[in-house]
């Protein structure tokens, strides 16, 4: 696990240049750092650089930039490739000289070009430098579990893991993409390929990058929608065979997972997903595997209870630690400088808790992620079943709705939750159910307007030319129809793999845990447990409306039901309290109309009216579905993220 950075440029980059872009992720990789510079063809030079933390071969062996044996490829690596072992031994005609995966990558490439990509499964964020051809890669793993920014300047490419060495490279300009941010404000993450900076972009996960002569080619050689297709096509009817296939699958996951040359353990909540990680892990080892959880004094988001319990009939050696609000609180000044692109996911802050309290004794931490997303765990997708189910009762709505009454129509009138099914009309959106309130304000903050996302195709969206007002990005996702799915659960959930789970549960756990240089490994996102999940049929993922069946059954069969079975619950930080209460000053002040106009960001006259306004009267509660809370915290945190980086 490490961080990488570098340059292909014409420009002339020092060594001592890099080197301090480098160390911006010292967090990343306190063990070692290497920083090379070498001359490529026509008046270019290429720079690589490398923060790590070791984890596989602990000696020097493992440094990078590391160089293939016959000196043609050079590699900086940030990652863990799990079935190293078994390709190690398939390109043993390589002259080996350390036991870490990242010189088992350089054997592959030696033997199969790019197409290595098809043979190394893992986590991964890949800087390849071939001499022989002059071309250089950027590659990032399936999922998207590690990060890969890149600057675009003329004909000159700056990559690294995190923005901020990017953000310190000579002649950085740092120029505000405005037009994304009505959607960070909703969604409050940004999805792949955009960032917060013109120019800059995130690797989307699944993509090769490859630079040669000034000239980018990019393209995906792992996509949801097409893996999605082709395994769909081949179902597991039986379901014990699919539970029996799952569980064999996990347990090869989570034994890849558990090689390392440092202490490893487990985050577990007493939730289904960590818990049934937890005890593969604990059936694999020969000793009590350390656990870690972190619990609250508010007893309706409190695990750690049942935590404590599903370890304990685990064997497992477990640590909890119960946090205060004002510790929670005390890292909230903190947030930019580990989140170096606008988050305002909240959950942000116990993770970074649980991570330092697991740091204390372990490297490595396995995780539950990715088990809502692949088996149909979310409460939205129960949502987005009735939705279906009320599709053709909500289009008649719609069209009765419109009929004239009083000052507005007829559907102004009905309840909100009827006015979101019966306006549910954009076949590209149909599973992301809002509230135009909503989605409204969230335009408006940039536009000074208050209006909904037009209609827009998926190919629009897609290649990121928007055909909207202002060149102003849509708040949703308008892609669902490139599924090709009917089933609105199944079709959310393949939206959720493209947006949701690479741009915030794991830039959230990324950040999190790199924070205090502990590295997350998560055993569901599995290439060939993902893969194997598509040919899972839905109905034993959601069966008689229970969520996530086949994922919980197999969990039974290590854990009693009644350690397991309770509502799903999720932890955020009191936004309202804190934003109405010691933050208030503070938000005042960012969104004061003398701080906006000079900010040139946002409409001063529009923010400053509404922040106002949500400190006096605060949230616009459920009947309305304004949650106006989520689009100030949101707010809140690009301004703390822009004072700490751009003032």
């Amino acid at each position: 696990m490490c961080g990488i950075c570098g340059y292909i440029s014409k420009k002339r980059i020092t060594e001592e240049e890099l080197r301090i872009m480098n160390d911006t992720m010292y967090h990343r990789g306190p063990n070692d750092s290497g920083v090379s510079i070498y001359e490529g063809r026509d008046d270019y030079s290429i720079g690589l650089a490398q923060r790590r933390l070791a984890i596989l071969d602990l000696s020097p062996l493992g440094h990078q930039p590391m160089h293939s044996a016959n000196g043609r490829i050079t590699i900086v690596y940030n990652g863990e490739i799990y079935n190293f072992l078994e390709l190690k031994e398939e390109l043993k005609d390589y002259p080996y000289k350390s036991t870490c995966d990242t010189e088992v990558i350089i054997a592959a490439y030696l033997k199969w070009g790019i197409h290595m990509v098809d043979h190394i499964h893992g986590m991964f964020a890949i800087a390849l430098y071939d001499r022989d051809t002059e071309d250089v890669y950027l590659i990032r793993d399936r999922i998207g579990k590690k990060p890969l920014f890149y600057w675009v300047d003329g004909e000159n490419l700056v990559f690294g893991s995190e923005l901020k060495p990017i953000m310190k490279c000579p002649g950085f300009k740092g120029e505000i993409r405005r037009q994304i941010l009505p959607r960070f404000l909703y969604n409050q993450y940004i999805v792949a390929p955009e960032t917060i900076f013109q120019d800059v972009y995130k690797l989307e996960p699944g993509t090769i990058l490859k630079f040669k002569n000034g000239n980018i080619k990019k393209w995906k050689y792992w996509d949801i929608k097409d893996v999605y297709a082709r395994e769909s096509q081949n179902p597991v009817e039986n379901y014990e065979e699919a539970k029996e296939g799952l569980k064999q699958r996990l347990r090869n996951s989570v034994a890849g997972r558990m090689i390392a040359d440092v202490p490893l353990g487990t985050f577990l909540s007493g939730g289904y997903d960590s818990s049934l990680i937890t005890a593969i892990a604990q059936e694999l080892s020969d000793k009590p595997v350390k656990t870690f959880c972190i619990g609250f004094d508010v007893p309706e988001y409190n695990e750690a209870e049942y935590a404590k319990k599903v370890a304990k009939h685990l064997g497992c050696d477990h640590t909890e630690l119960y946090i205060s609000e004002k510790e929670m609180f005390d890292l909230v000044s903190s947030i930019p400088q580990y989140y170096d692109e606008p988050f305002a996911d909240n959950s942000q802050i116990p993770s970074m808790l649980v991570s330092k309290l697991a740091k204390k004794d372990v490297t490595v931490a396995l995780s539950g992620d990715g088990g809502d997303e692949f088996f149909c765990g979310y409460n939205v997708y129960e949502n987005v079943a009735q939705a279906q189910m009320l599709e053709i009762p909500g289009a008649i709505v719609n069209a009765v709705g419109k009929i004239p009454f009083g000052d507005g129509t007829l559907l102004d009138k009905m309840p909100f939750k009827v006015k979101v099914v019966a306006n549910n009309r954009d076949p590209e959106t149909k599973t992301q159910l809002v509230s135009e309130g909503y989605v409204k304000a969230a335009h408006a903050f940039i536009t000074g307007i208050e209006r909904l996302d037009e209609p827009m195709k998926a190919a629009d969206y897609l290649a990121t030319d928007y055909n909207l007002p202002g060149n102003i990005a849509p708040v949703l996702y308008p892609m669902e129809t490139i599924y090709n799915v009917g089933n609105f659960q199944t079709r959310r959930m393949l939206l959720d793999m493209d947006t949701y789970l690479p741009e915030d549960i794991l830039v959230k756990m990324d950040r999190a845990s790199m924070k205090y240089s502990l590295e997350a490994r998560c055993p569901i996102m599995d290439t060939d447990v993902m893969e194997y999940s598509f040919r899972i049929p839905h109905k034993f993922k959601y069966m008689n409306g229970d969520k996530k069946h086949i994922l919980k059954d197999l969990a039974y069969d290590y854990i009693p039901r009644e350690l397991l079975d309770r509502p799903k619950t999720g932890f955020g930080v009191p936004m309202d309290q804190w934003l109405r209460g010691p933050l208030k000053e503070q938000l005042l002040d960012f969104s004061s109309t003398s701080f906006l106009k000079k900010q040139g960001v946002f409409d001063s006259e529009y923010v400053s009216k509404f922040i106002n306004n949500y400190v006096v009267n605060g949230d616009g509660g459920p009947a309305t579905g304004a949650n106006y809370s989520k689009i100030a915290w949101s707010f809140f945190i690009f301004q703390q993220w822009y004072s700490y980086y751009m003032i």
